[in-house]
């Protein structure tokens, strides 16, 4: 079988060293959109986006998580024993990441990494690759990327848990809009992910669509941004969980329509695309936070 299920969960973490200053840091925020608005309006010299850009007010958002270091490396996790998968077949299916506390704006650490789940989805097989963090102080983070592989599935393994969150039914507590920069693809691979699916029309075309899309993970720090800035009060150290399931694309020139439902601990979130009806780009997103 291609993919080896026990053999997979049995193999020995992968550890590594990595670390980050601010400019780390800021370049990340600034792939988010941090210093713009919707409207083209300046906000580089806003107090509240300062946070995000001077190194001076620095603080860091925890979706950083998701590139610290290492960045989109954890996808190397998909070369582990047991593991054999074409990777034409791979979708990045959602992911979360659990904050130990905050995450500082330069460090060190060690990244432990493995295949810490295998699903059986029948036509496709889930691949849970998880990431542990830590510096000289303890824990930083946990992070779990849900990798989607087609045709992979049928080995008789666990379907795995549902983690589908029904939406209030009730208005949101708040709407934000946020406007996808043309160039925010760009910015943004500058962090680690260098797939050209976000960069080089040809390759987009290949993959069946008429231009680059956004990538996934930055729809998910956009996300996360302003729930932070709107409902949390602009303070990054609240947030102790972030979660989404990757529902469908976006492209640079669109907008993000980002509902926010407040539940005592949580915000539960709708990611569409504004100009074409509301399409999903994120769902059964939770930011839990204290």
């Amino acid at each position: 079988m291609p993919i080896d299920a026990a053999r997979a969960l049995a193999a020995d973490p992968r550890q590594g060293e990595i670390g980050w200053d601010h400019k780390d840091v800021q370049l990340y925020h600034l792939g988010l959109g941090a210093g713009s608005s919707l409207h083209g309006n300046s906000l580089a010299t806003d107090p509240d986006e300062l946070r995000y850009t001077l190194e001076s007010k620095l603080h860091v958002l925890p979706s950083f998580a998701t590139v610290a270091g290492a960045g989109m490396a954890m996808l190397g996790g998909l070369a582990a024993p047991g593991i054999e998968v074409n990777l034409a077949n791979v979708l990045h299916g959602g992911h979360s990441i659990e904050l130990h506390r905050p995450i500082p704006v330069k460090g060190r650490a060690t990244s432990s990494s493995k295949v810490a789940a295998v699903y059986d989805k029948g036509k496709a097989a889930v691949i849970v690759l998880r990431s542990e963090v830590a510096d000289a102080d303890g824990p930083l983070w946990t992070s779990d990327a849900q990798i989607f592989v087609r045709g992979e599935g049928g080995f008789g393994g666990d379907r795995g848990p549902s983690v589908r969150e029904e939406l209030p039914d009730r208005a949101p507590n708040r709407t934000e809009e946020r406007l996808i920069r043309e160039e925010q693809a760009l910015l943004y691979r500058l962090s680690g992910d260098w797939n050209p699916l976000h960069a080089d029309p040809e390759f987009a075309k290949l993959a069946g669509f008429d231009k680059p899309i956004l990538h996934g993970l930055c729809s998910y720090g956009m996300t996360l941004k302003a729930v932070v800035d709107t409902v949390l009060g602009g303070d990054v150290s609240r947030v102790r969980a972030y979660r989404t399931r990757f529902a469908g694309i976006v492209f640079p020139g669109e907008t993000l329509r980002i509902r926010m439902w407040q539940e005592p601990g949580r915000v539960l979130v709708s990611v569409t695309a504004a100009e074409r009806g509301d399409a999903p780009v994120l769902a059964d997103t939770v930011v839990e936070h204290a």
